[in-house]
């Protein structure tokens, strides 16, 4: 029988971050059984890397190390090496990350773990440099060390030892539930969320913490956000938020001539990002924006939404409607950066985003090359490699106004101009690479903040939400297996989902209702929360888990609690559970949402920031949130002027016909045998739009105008 691992087998893989690396000479391999089982013939351990195809680390040390001969003659003797696509896998990607955060207290990408044959991790770490550096060993070196420890019984068998010890604790950690369940932390997790966002907040650059690197917070952003509006006294919790918005959006991390956002920023001051941009990202962000000019009526948000969902249009959007995934950081330099060293160029971080003063003066003629480079900081030396200039807010509208002796209005059109220009010049550069997958949880997270858009803004964020469903539904969703793969790629299809992808897409397909009254919409999130319920679900635990019930078996079975770069799937779940439940005549949805609060209700309780999804929907459990039915073949313009302008987090917008005759089609659509409590006897009044408004299990009487009913909430 022939030894699967004498080649590298990526180039049989469909993930572009595997196929980056099926030109490397380590014997690279995917992650499967006969991995392992050629680890277990050989007896050798194994090296396991997890990273995606934008990481920038991830290219340094593919590099540094795996482009090395001698480096991959170590790992090809002496190892089995796995490759793993952290965006295709996030359940392996969990195990692993969890055992190098308790073992080390932190993590990232890439991420490299030394393993058993049976998958079991003995040395965890992320990067690591060809040579010693920062009380980091070398690559090679380190490789050697762990090689020669193996061959040698009385190490190997400490090593076995620590791989036990490791997993039983990573086990722990991702697994386990109390003996008995507490009692959900209800509202008091969201104030406490909200003073810890304070505490935390970096009063002099925004964002949270005082040292770099920075990185986008959507979800404290968003707690903040709901604690300012939920009680007296909320300036410091606003002031919060919109001062992380002002200093994320005028900083390097957003992308002043083509919109959207990066990944983080290596400094306190948010000046010089990582620049690959990732889809969840753009929709996380989006999404608080808006938030934000609905609480504050500041245009400048709704302008940074409007333009972060443009760039989505136009460079996140495959033929199909699908969202792909990725930006990568590098490209290749432009002509007026590239060296005479007579070499073929190398793809350089940020090179399709930064300037220099010459490369504007070649664009756009005087004053308003030296209105932009004020504006932006765009000066000789920059602020970034090579003298180059990552683009930050430098100078007012007001201050460029003094200084050219124009009006404010004037100076606005000319930097719009010349933003144009820039745009339509910096479109010649060598783009950067796209990841071209489409993953269904990311997809759906997109979809809810397109919907969100839909509501606050003009323009095509209901078609590009209802085109994007409409794509991963169709190519993702087995109706009658009740099964949702997770990526899809040139036709192929990788699954099984993972909770996220339930809950995100269900989120985004019940969100698509809301904004649009697409009843094919609520049926598909009504679908696929019976489906988290059925795979996901532990009753006896009550927990519910990352993978589903009959997945692969890995040496942990995930739960996803805390938030990070997205929210918590199962906070996201549970929010979805409670909202879904009043369209429901025979399910008990909030029943199962409130056994995973309670579940949980220390964990919640020890930390509410870190798990702020999950306090969020605690919250909606205990108020019972608010519900607006809205009776109406269509919303008229008034109506969507007044939600656009209404800040109401976590509302669940209703929309159902007018008539009964039209509800007993709707309820045929979705298989309902009568009115769930949300839709029942809540006809339109005299032929005319009517809304019902509800909030903690009370309702208002119906009205014929929605400023009206919702004036009510605040009675």
């Amino acid at each position: 029988m022939s030894d699967p691992t004498d080649r590298n087998r990526l180039d049989e893989e469909a993930s572009p971050y595997l196929r980056q690396h099926a030109d490397n000479p380590v014997h690279w391999q995917p992650w499967d059984d006969a991995a392992f089982a050629a680890a277990r013939e050989r007896d050798v351990p194994v090296f396991v890397s997890i990273g995606y195809s934008a990481c920038h680390w991830c290219h340094v040390m593919e590099e540094e190390s795996f482009q090395d001969e001698d480096v991959a003659d170590t790992l090809n003797e002496e190892f089995v090496p796995i490759k793993v696509d952290r965006e295709e896998r996030p359940d392996v990607d969990s195990v692993y990350m969890s055992v190098c955060q308790l073992v080390s207290g932190g993590g990232g990408w890439p991420l490299s773990a030394w393993c058993t044959p049976e998958g079991k991790p003995f040395y965890v770490g992320t990067y690591f440099p060809p040579e010693p550096r920062r009380n980091q060993p070398g690559f090679k070196q380190l490789c050697e060390d762990v090689a020669a420890s193996w061959n040698d019984p009385e190490q190997r068998a400490e090593m076995e030892n620590r791989a036990e010890q490791w997993t039983a604790a990573a086990k722990d950690e991702l697994e386990s539930v109390p003996d008995q369940p507490g009692e959900s932390p209800g509202t008091d997790a969201l104030g406490e969320a909200a003073a810890s966002a304070i505490r935390s907040y970096d009063e002099q650059y925004g964002g949270f913490g005082a040292d770099g690197p920075k990185f986008p917070q959507p979800s404290r952003v968003e707690v903040l956000l709901r604690s300012a509006t939920a009680s007296s006294g909320g300036d410091a919790a606003l002031g919060a938020a919109t001062g992380t918005l002002d200093a994320m959006a005028s900083g390097g991390l957003y992308d002043h001539v083509g919109g959207g956002f990066h990944r983080y920023c290596t400094d306190r001051g948010w000046t010089v990002p990582h620049f690959e941009k990732m889809l969840y990202d753009n929709a996380e962000l989006a999404r608080v924006y808006l938030d934000a000019h609905r609480i504050t009526g500041d245009p400048s948000y709704a302008r940074v939404a409007q333009e972060t969902f443009a760039f989505v249009e136009r460079e996140m959007t495959n033929a199909e409607g699908g969202f792909v995934s990725t930006l990568d950081a590098r490209s290749l330099p432009p002509e007026s950066r590239r060296t005479d060293s007579g070499g073929e160029p190398e793809p350089v971080e940020g090179a399709f985003y930064v300037w220099t003063p010459e490369e504007v003066r070649a664009v756009l003629d005087e004053p308003d090359a030296s209105i932009i480079c004020d504006r932006y900081g765009i000066e000789s030396g920059g602020n970034f490699e090579r003298g180059t200039t990552v683009l930050t807010v430098s100078a007012s509208i007001a201050d460029l106004a003094d200084e050219y002796d124009l009006d404010e209005a004037s100076v606005r059109e000319r930097l719009m101009d010349a933003c144009a220009a820039l745009f339509d010049a910096r479109e010649k550069r060598p783009k950067p690479a796209r990841d071209e997958k489409v993953l269904a949880g990311w997809n759906g997270r997109m979809i809810s903040a397109l919907a969100a858009g839909a509501t606050v803004l003009d323009g095509p964020a209901a078609d590009l939400g209802g085109e994007a469903l409409a794509f991963v539904r169709d190519r993702l969703w087995d109706a009658d297996a009740g099964r949702l793969d997770r990526r899809w790629l040139d036709g192929d299809v990788a699954g099984p989902g993972y909770l996220e992808d339930y809950a995100f897409l269900a989120r985004g397909a019940f969100d698509h209702y809301g904004a649009t009254g697409d009843v094919d919409a609520l049926g598909f999130a009504l679908d696929l929360a019976d489906e988290i319920v059925t795979r996901f679900h532990d009753a006896d635990a009550g927990a519910l888990y990352f993978t589903p019930s009959d997945g692969e078996e890995l040496l942990a079975r995930p739960q996803e609690l805390a938030d990070g770069p997205t929210p918590s799937s199962v906070g996201v779940a549970v929010g979805l559970l409670l909202d879904l439940d009043g369209f429901t005549v025979d399910r008990d949805y909030r029943g199962v949402a409130e056994a995973v609060l309670d579940t949980h209700a220390d964990r919640i309780r020890s930390n509410p920031l870190q798990h702020a999804t999950l306090a969020m929907a605690a919250d909606t459990a205990e108020t019972g949130g608010i519900e607006v039915t809205i009776a109406a073949d269509e919303l008229p313009e008034d109506w969507r002027t007044v939600l656009a302008g209404r800040y109401l987090p976590g509302a669940v917008v209703a929309r159902r016909p007018p008539t009964e005759a039209g509800l007993e089609e709707w309820l045929d659509r979705l298989g309902l045998p009568e009115a769930p409590p949300v839709w029942a006897d809540r006809d339109a009044i005299d032929g005319r739009p009517t809304a019902y408004v509800c909030r903690g299990f009370t309702c208002s009487p119906p009205r014929t105008e929605l400023r009206e009913a919702l004036d009510w909430l605040s009675e």
